[in-house]
C-alpha cells in the first residue's frame, strides 16, 4: 500500500469522525477466564487461548506466558502498525524491519518485599532496526509519530481501574 491509498481507505473514516467524534469512540474487548489449575487465568486470543501464570522471578516456573511479555508484545505490534502506518503516509520506503521491545520489572514490588517499589514495566524502550534509504531526521520524525499515535503505548500512561463483583 502507498501513501495515496490509504488516504484513500483512512479519507472516509476521517470525515466522518470529524463530523461526529461520537462514532470515532471504538469499543475493545479482551475476555479470560480461570479455567485452569494453577496461579493462571486464561485469555482468549486472536490465534487461541493463552495461559498466563506467574513469572519465574515470581514463583512461576515458566511453563505459562508471563503476562509482562504479553504486554511488550502488545505494545510491540501496536507500535510496528503504527510505525508502518506512519512511514506509508510520509512516504518512506522500508525494505524490512526488526522489532524489538525491552523493559525491566522489579519483583520486589508485586511481591510486595518492598512497599516503596515501584510495581509495573520500568524503562520501556521500543527499537526499530529499519532497512531504508530514509535520512536520520526523517527516521527521527518517524519514530516520534509512532510514539503520538500508538494506542497501547499511549494507553501505558494511565493505569486501568480494576472493577472486582459477584458474579450473577
Amino acid at each position: 500500500m502507498d501513501a495515496a491509498e490509504l488516504r484513500a481507505l483512512q479519507a472516509p473514516l476521517k470525515e466522518k469522525y470529524r463530523s461526529d467524534p461520537e462514532t470515532a469512540v471504538t469499543p475493545l474487548q479482551a475476555s479470560g477466564s480461570f479455567e485452569t489449575d494453577g496461579i493462571t487465568a486464561v485469555v482468549s486470543g486472536w490465534a487461541g487461548p493463552v495461559r498466563a501464570g506467574l513469572h519465574p522471578a515470581t514463583g512461576g516456573d515458566g511453563a505459562d506466558s508471563c503476562s509482562g511479555d504479553m504486554l511488550l508484545q502488545a505494545v510491540l505490534a501496536c507500535a510496528g502498525v503504527t510505525m508502518r502506518s506512519v512511514a506509508t503516509a510520509m512516504g518512506i520506503e522500508i525494505r524490512d524491519a526488526t522489532l524489538k521491545a525491552d523493559a525491566t520489572f522489579d519483583a520486589r514490588g508485586t511481591l510486595g518485599v518492598a512497599r516503596d517499589t515501584k510495581v509495573g514495566i520500568q524503562g520501556l524502550v521500543i527499537t526499530a532496526d529499519l532497512d531504508t534509504q530514509a535520512d536520520d531526521a526523517t527516521l527521527a520524525k518517524l519514530g516520534q509519530l509512532t510514539e503520538r499515535y500508538c494506542v497501547v503505548g499511549q494507553s501505558l500512561a494511565e493505569p486501568p481501574r480494576v472493577v472486582v463483583r459477584r458474579a450473577g
